[in-house]
């Protein structure tokens, strides 16, 4: 399957941010951006006038996002496309042909535009391909402040990725895109890894928690440092720093994500169909308020 990265696009200023994003990635990856537009679905009765209005837009929205994609990389190679929706479906079969899906993100007011609501969180939830949320303001991987006015170099300059390392449950896919974006980036890499003392319905013979705190949290510190070793080994030239906290991890995500290049975290798939709209209490904080650009990654 050709590689690509892949950003959904509407007629929204978070849109804009996105394919800018988009480019930068799909240039840092060596692979082409796929700029997709998914038009307003209706019933098969709507008017020929509808649909023609439709497909007017959706060509004018197309249209300025890949100026926006060519103004922050002009080097990438673009391609543009519309299709019909309903827009969740059309986006997760996209997903399914991407490194990363990109779009838009207003944060604490939810997802933007024919991602708006239930659709976007649907898209999060169940995409099969990592996807990242891109906000207006802080969608640059760059030192400096970011707008779509405001391209800037195409490589991080000294703002680290920031890992959501859950040392109860670590997942290799989650790491490794986290180690890869670094590489990428030419930046170093923050692992952060959040743990709870224990409580009566949790502590049982023989654990970490029977412990005092200050040796406890020394405890984890060594879980993370062993997790990463491998990791550490695989990309040697990727600087890794290491942070354990106690308590609650979004809080700590966010705080940690302050001025990052990326925000990487993961997401567990589900055996059971396809439904619902459910991404984790973690993934599903830091997806509105961190103030940069979220990786959500999909994991067994």
């Amino acid at each position: 399957m050709p590689r690509q990265v892949i950003v959904g696009v509407d007629e929204s200023h978070e849109s804009r941010a996105a394919a800018a994003w988009a480019a930068r990635e799909a240039s840092r990856r060596g692979v082409p951006l796929r700029v997709l537009h998914v038009r307003a679905w209706g019933p098969p009765v709507s008017s020929g006038a509808s649909q023609s209005a439709a497909r007017r837009l959706a060509r004018r929205v197309l249209r300025g996002a890949e100026e926006h994609a060519r103004a922050a990389c002009p080097g990438v190679d673009v391609v543009a496309e519309q299709t019909g929706g309903p827009a969740s479906r059309a986006l997760l079969c996209a997903a399914e042909e991407a490194d990363a899906l990109v779009l838009g993100s207003r944060g604490l007011s939810a997802l933007t535009g024919f991602v708006l609501g239930s659709v976007g969180q649907s898209v999060v939830a169940r995409a099969p391909r990592p996807v990242v949320l891109v906000r207006v303001g802080c969608g640059s991987d760059d030192r400096w402040p970011y707008d779509t006015r405001d391209a800037g170099p195409s490589r991080a300059v000294g703002r680290d990725v920031v890992l959501g390392l859950d040392l109860y449950d670590p997942c290799d896919e989650v790491i490794d895109f986290a180690f890869d974006a670094a590489r990428l980036r030419n930046t170093g890499l923050r692992v952060v890894s959040a743990w709870s003392g224990p409580s009566a319905f949790t502590l049982g013979p023989g654990e970490v928690g029977l412990i005092d705190g200050p040796r406890r949290a020394e405890e984890w510190r060594g879980f993370q440092s062993a997790v990463l070793r491998t990791w550490r080994d695989k990309y040697p030239a990727v600087a890794v720093t290491g942070d354990v906290v106690e308590g609650r991890a979004s809080p700590s995500l966010v705080r940690s994500a302050a001025g990052a290049s990326l925000l990487v975290v993961g997401r567990r798939t589900r055996q059971e169909p396809c439904v619902g709209t459910r991404t984790g209490p973690v993934t599903h904080a830091v997806s509105r308020h961190a103030r940069c650009p979220v990786a959500v990654v999909p994991h067994s």
